[in-house]
């Protein structure tokens, strides 16, 4: 998986989950969360608080389980 794509698609929904981003990228929670530090380092996406919804509404995930991100360059 190459970084340019975790970072097109968080800048196109400009915040998801790991879940949804291994879900819509085809790849494992683990490897993401290995290319989210990196981009997070380069202050490109940060991680949201615990508890954060993904704002969909929906309310069929627990917020307390899920981890989010959202784009923060450009």
């Amino acid at each position: 998986m190459i970084l340019s794509r975790v970072s097109d698609y968080l800048r196109e929904r400009h915040r998801a989950s790991v879940i949804d981003m291994a879900h819509g990228l085809d790849a494992t929670p683990e490897a993401l969360k290995g290319m989210l530090a990196i981009l997070e380092r380069k202050g490109r996406v940060r991680r949201l608080p615990a508890g954060t919804g993904c704002g969909s509404g929906c309310c069929k995930c627990d917020p307390a389980t899920l981890e989010m991100y959202e784009w923060v360059a450009d």
